[in-house]
């Protein structure tokens, strides 16, 4: 999964769980306020109200003034009996922590289930990626060869760092026998090698030489034939490569998103030996 999806995720769950820390305070904050009255307290001064005897009405009071100035007895009327129903268990037994408590839980497991969606569905769905570490276009065959054929030898591609050098058709039996370039293959057949531009021994820009029509390092003097074949100095082996594809209206697209290892130390399938001054002296063996 690309750097991108993963920040994006990331993001996501920090959004998340901030919005349940806020909440919890939020809740506990109302909960400690000052002159704030808890649920079980109203609920229970409700309960109380239920003993007390009905206040009278204005026309019993009227009426008990009247019988007072008479002399005689007020009459007060009896409120009807309150019918007493015995309180749900569940509810008596939920206070407002326990509600605290399990909206954090639930908050907590919906950030988490966010969380798990998202790259559940960034590994269904990966960010298409373009440029250097995708799929590059490079243009059409016919545009390529020629690029090299001006370039006299060599054709750099700046967006998916590499050069692109034109492989000898005849030369595919050999290469056929070399196991690290099956990956490959099928672009060398197609006349096409696509050459990381780093060097294998520590990573250094490798140019093209055009009077030895080499590949030669400027750091410590490896040196590579025209397909990346190792041909002196301390590199452990030939210049990595990306594999190369070309569609059937001539269209060629390099996949950068895979570096493979260039060939052992002794691979020459192609036999090419410099054909003139090297540019960077003492590596060649």
């Amino acid at each position: 999964m690309s750097p991108a999806a993963i920040i994006s995720i990331v993001i996501v769950a920090l959004v998340a769980l901030a919005a349940v820390v806020l909440l919890t305070a939020a809740r506990r904050a109302d909960v400690r306020g000052a002159g704030a009255l808890s649920r079980e307290t109203t609920r229970r001064d409700k309960d109380s109200e239920i003993d007390r005897p009905m206040p009278l009405t204005g026309r019993q009071v009227e009426a008990e003034a009247s019988q007072a100035r008479h002399g005689g007895l007020a009459t007060t009327v009896a409120a009807p009996p309150q019918i007493w129903v015995k309180p749900d268990a569940d509810v008596v037994g939920f206070n407002r922590r326990q509600f605290l408590n399990r909206a954090t839980v639930t908050l907590m497991t919906a950030g988490l289930g966010a969380f798990a969606a998202a790259a559940f569905t960034a590994f269904l769905w990966p960010f298409k990626v373009s440029g250097f570490g995708g799929k590059v276009a490079a243009g059409k065959l016919d545009d390529i060869v020629a690029g090299i054929r001006s370039g006299r030898g060599f054709l750099y591609n700046s967006t998916a760092r590499s050069w692109l050098t034109a492989y000898p058709s005849d030369a595919l039996p050999k290469a056929k026998g070399v196991h690290t370039y099956a990956p490959v293959l099928a672009g060398m057949e197609a006349g096409l090698v696509a050459l990381y531009q780093k060097c294998p021994h520590l990573g250094c820009r490798v140019p093209s030489c055009e009077s030895s029509q080499w590949f030669e390092c400027p750091c410590h003097g490896s040196q590579y034939n025209r397909v990346g074949e190792k041909k002196g100095g301390p590199a452990p082996r030939g210049m990595d490569r990306f594999a190369i594809s070309v569609s059937a209206t001539g269209d060629v697209t390099i996949d950068t998103a895979t570096v493979f290892e260039g060939p052992p130390i002794g691979t020459n399938t192609t036999g090419q030996e410099a054909e003139g001054p090297h540019c960077v002296s003492g590596g060649h063996h």
